[in-house]
C-alpha cells in the first residue's frame, strides 16, 4: 500500500537540506511504528519517494512524501498521522494531511507541473517591480544561462513564468512581494532564477513555496488538497 503525505517546512529547518530532511523522516516513522517497506539487496532502504526537492533556504507550505506501507495492521487510521507523526518530526516539519494512493500512479517528480510561490525581494519599490514583471510578462523571450548539473545551460525562461504578479510590500517592509506560478516541466524554474533574470537588483528574501500543481486536462489539482484524508488503518503499536 502506498500513502501521500503533505507536509510543512517552515522555521529554522529550512536550512536542512533536502538529504538530511529524508534521514529525518526515516527516524521519525521508526518512532511512530509505521510499516515502511524497504528495499531487498544488501543494504536495504526504506521506500520512500519525495516531491520536488526545496532549495535548502527555502521555506514551504506544500511538501509531498510517498511512503510503502507493508499490509494494513490495525491501529490508527491516516486521519490520525498528522497527529502522531509531528511530535516526532523536528520543529518546523509539520504533517498536515495523509491519504492512501493508487501504488501505479506516477511520481510526484513526473506528475508536478507547476509550483505557486511567495517571493520576498529586498532592495526595490514596488515601482520597479512593476515595471520588470510588466517587461518580463511582455517579452517573447528571456534567455539566461543558468548552471545545472554542473554545465553551464542556455535557456529560455519565458515559457516557465506561467503567472507573475507583484503582492505588494514585503512583510518587514524593505522591498516588495512577488507571487509567481513557475512551470517544473520540461525544466524547472527556481525562484533565484527567476529574480535574477526579472529583478536582478533586488536581493532574495523569505521565499515560499504555497502550492505544487498537477495538471489534469487543463485542471489543475494539488497532490493532495487538505480536505482529503479518507481513513485507512496503518499505523501500529511497536513491538
Amino acid at each position: 500500500m502506498r500513502v501521500r503525505v503533505r507536509f510543512s517546512k517552515l522555521g529554522k529547518v529550512r536550512w536542512t537540506s533536502h538529504r538530511d530532511v529524508a534521514r529525518m523522516w526515516e527516524r521519525a516513522l521508526r518512532r511512530a511504528c509505521v510499516p515502511v517497506a524497504h528495499t531487498e539487496g544488501f543494504s536495504p532502504r526504506p521506500k520512500l519517494s519525495f516531491g520536488l526537492a526545496l532549495s535548502t533556504g527555502h521555506e514551504s507550505l506544500a511538501e509531498y512524501l510517498d511512503i510503502d506501507v507493508m499490509g494494513a495492521p490495525d491501529g490508527p487510521d491516516l486521519a490520525e498521522w498528522p497527529r502522531l507523526l509531528s511530535p516526532v518530526l523536528p520543529v518546523g516539519l509539520d504533517v498536515q494531511v495523509a491519504t492512501a494512493i493508487d501504488p501505479r500512479a506516477p511520481s510526484l517528480q513526473q506528475e508536478v507541473t507547476a509550483c505557486t510561490w511567495q517571493i520576498e525581494v529586498v532592495g526595490v519599490d514596488e515601482g520597479q517591480a512593476n515595471a520588470a514583471v510588466v517587461a518580463a510578462l511582455a517579452a517573447e523571450h528571456l534567455v539566461a544561462t543558468r548552471t545545472r548539473k554542473g554545465h553551464e545551460v542556455t535557456d529560455d525562461l519565458r515559457p516557465a513564468i506561467v503567472h507573475l504578479a507583484v503582492a505588494g510590500p514585503s512583510a518587514a517592509g524593505d522591498g516588495v512581494t512577488l507571487d509567481a506560478d513557475l512551470a517544473t516541466q520540461p525544466r524547472s524554474l527556481r525562484p533565484s532564477e527567476l529574480l535574477s533574470t526579472v529583478l536582478p537588483e533586488g536581493e532574495e528574501g523569505r521565499v515560499l513555496r504555497t502550492h505544487q500543481w498537477i495538471d489534469h486536462g487543463g485542471v489543475r489539482t494539488e497532490p493532495i488538497p487538505l480536505d482529503v484524508a479518507p481513513p485507512s488503518p496503518l499505523l501500529g503499536a511497536c513491538a
